[in-house]
């Protein structure tokens, strides 16, 4: 210990010394901070035909400035005329560093500073950047560091500002830096690297292309999945134009260009030509799972189940103690609906890796075929891990509610409490409470959630609304929805069931300015939209606003994010009705025919029927009734005209 505090009171000293030497290297900066025993910095005018230069004796141990319209030197005193007071003039011959007398100093910015004569990086400028840094100054440091990477021998320099650069600037700032850098360095190989990361993070991919190609003439077995970590394009135009750059380069003999080539061909559907890259890539590599679970899923578009199945049991067989192997083929079985089959598997998995993702497997496996048995005592198990035990409860109360053990049910998901379960858990416990007919019990289950999650406070309002209106209490669910609306204001939940409870004709107005509110939050919200479209042609059946708004909803694809099929499904009843309204009967049947025969609905099935009434179709009408009243009790006491899915 104290042969280490002597070092680094030795460091200490040395450190302060090189402060207190002028140098060269302190001449590079018009402002800098004060340090102790800084040597002083002064600027004095200067006769460019002159050889000797006087220097004003200053009384202090701030920086004195001289001005004039002549050239200016900046230049340090004597080390021993730094750190005391005396007055002596110096008058030796000194070497200095002449600026252009354009400059403006008072406009450069604090980072700025004049070119340093030194080839070597400057300690002073090191320092200065890093204390920067560390006050927050990052624009200084940066433009330190940056410039005095430049010089020789600064390959430190260079990868310290490089990671400044790449938590504070964009990457492409990070990149041209990194780019400038390497032109001057060509033969510094770790800066091909950068280059070759900063390109593919910023999608240059002709530029990572170069990069990687020399890289791979330099050493064509070198690793690279650093640089290759986090970059892979998420956009089909990126994806494509990697490809391209990438397909010129020789990557036989490398695994993780192989294995990415190979990705993106998988990606684009050419398993024929991935298939080919992937097995280079083994041959390297053979047991590296990542490479085996891709060659698995290249597979699975060329080849039989089977096929699949065995090559991916046979790598299991020769990695036993992979997890990710036994979970890969379990989830393929299930994939293919052999359950039994990966239930075994995810036994034998429990077994030998005790792990509990793979216990929470099983269980549920074990639900879904409905061994509850098993699936309670993997349950239990998982239980004893804090992690994991919500999760336990909650499917221990799906387990007691198929089991028809509802009490227990209650009591197993009245005891979750992690958030992203619990307003699930307490749904159940709702649904069990109505099923019973208790409804007090139903709403107050409500309550006591919302006073533990206040969070969930505006969904638990329309929760309880919905439960009486079902119940026929119409007029106290809006009520009540009325006046949370003013603790909730914006709530977008609350509003919209509140509008649902709204009449189309009576209740116009206020539904209307609710709607327009609600488009206003949510401007892009088909549900919104379509709501809107049939209070229009509640009012007008040939609003062309209204139509509009319907067709526009149709026209979402079913790969788009916003695509809904239930969604779908009620603008056709929208439009139809609009169709129906005027007498326009082989449209409605135009809308609704193949819908009804998908996904029949009580709303679309009378829509149907009033069309091939009038259109006098009777022996469709009979059928069509016969399918209504067996679907829907259509015509007994126990109709209803809502929306229905089976």
């Amino acid at each position: 210990m104290m042969s280490r505090l002597r070092k680094r009171r030795k460091l200490t000293l040395l450190l302060a010394a090189w402060l207190c030497v002028g140098t060269s290297a302190h001449a590079n900066f018009v402002a800098t901070p004060s340090l102790i025993c800084t040597p002083k910095t002064v600027i004095v005018d200067i006769d460019r035909d002159s050889a000797r230069h006087n220097i004003e004796k200053n009384s202090t141990r701030h920086t004195t400035y001289h001005k004039s319209n002549t050239d200016l030197m900046v230049f340090p005193l004597n080390a021993n005329l730094a750190c005391t007071d005396d007055r002596a003039q110096l008058k030796s011959d000194l070497k200095v560093q002449t600026v252009d007398s354009t400059i403006n100093t008072a406009k450069l910015p604090s980072a700025t500073v004049l070119q340093p004569e030194l080839r070597e990086p400057s300690l002073y400028a090191l320092l200065n950047a890093e204390f920067a840094a560390d006050r927050g100054d990052i624009e200084r440091a940066l433009t330190l560091y940056k410039q005095q990477s430049f010089k020789e021998d600064a390959t430190a320099v260079f990868e310290r500002a490089l990671s400044l650069s790449l938590r504070h600037d964009n990457v492409g700032d990070s990149l041209q830096f990194a780019k400038m850098w390497q032109d001057q360095n060509p033969d510094h190989v770790p800066a091909w690297f950068y280059v070759a990361h900063l390109a593919l993070k910023a999608h240059d991919y002709t530029l990572a292309g170069q990069s990687l190609e020399r890289i791979l003439r330099y050493d064509p077995r070198t690793d690279l999945s650093d640089i290759l970590i986090g970059i892979y394009p998420t956009t089909d135009s990126d994806q494509r134009e990697l490809l391209e750059a990438l397909q010129p380069i020789n990557s036989e003999q490398n695994a993780s260009l192989s294995v990415l080539k190979a990705g993106l061909l998988y990606q684009f559907n050419e398993p024929e030509i991935a298939i080919i890259h992937i097995n280079r890539a083994l041959l390297h590599q053979p047991d590296y799972v990542p490479f085996i679970t891709l060659k698995a899923d290249i597979l699975r578009k060329t080849e039989p189940a089977e096929t699949v199945l065995n090559y991916v049991n046979q790598a299991r067989l020769r990695n036993p103690d992979s997890k990710s192997l036994y979970l890969y083929e379990i989830r393929y079985l299930l994939d293919l609906k052999q359950s039994q089959k990966a239930l075994q598997l995810l036994l034998d998995a429990h077994q030998r890796f005790d792990d509990a993702e793979i216990t929470l497997l099983a269980a549920l496996v074990s639900l879904d075929n409905e061994e509850y048995r098993s699936a309670d005592r993997l349950l239990n198990v998982l239980a004893k891990t804090p992690t994991y035990l919500d999760q336990a409860y909650y499917y221990l109360g799906i387990s007691a509610e198929r089991q028809q053990r509802f009490e227990q049910a209650k009591s197993y998901l009245k005891s979750v409490m992690q958030e992203d379960l619990v307003l699930a858990a307490r749904k159940k416990v709702v649904d069990l409470e109505l099923l019973d007919g208790n409804i007090d019990a139903a709403i107050n289950t409500l309550a006591d959630l919302r006073k533990q999650f206040t969070v969930f406070a505006p969904e638990t309002y329309v929760l309880q609304a919905n439960i009486l209106w079902q119940h026929d209490q119409a007029e106290e669910a809006l009520q009540l929805l009325t006046r949370v609306s003013r603790k909730y204001p914006n709530d977008q939940s609350i509003l919209f069931a509140r509008v649902q409870l709204l009449d189309d004709r009576s209740d116009y107005i206020i539904k209307r300015t609710l709607l327009n509110h609600l488009q206003a939050l949510d401007p892009s919200n088909l549900s919104y939209q379509l709501s809107y479209a049939q209070l229009l042609l509640s009012n007008d059946q040939n609003s062309e606003q209204g139509l509009e708004l319907a067709q526009n909803i149709l026209q979402v694809r079913f790969d788009d994010p916003r695509y809904d099929n239930e969604l779908h499904l009620q603008a056709l009843n929208v439009l139809a009705s609009s169709a129906l309204a005027n007498e326009n009967y082989a449209q409605v049947i135009d809308y609704l025919k193949t819908p009804y025969d998908v996904l029949p609905t009580l709303r679309s099935g009378v829509l149907l029927l009033r069309a091939y009434q009038g259109l006098g179709e009777s022996a469709k009408v009979n059928a069509l009734l016969a399918d209504l009243q067996q679907r829907f009790s259509f015509g007994q006491h126990n109709v209803n005209d809502r929306v229905q899915l089976y």
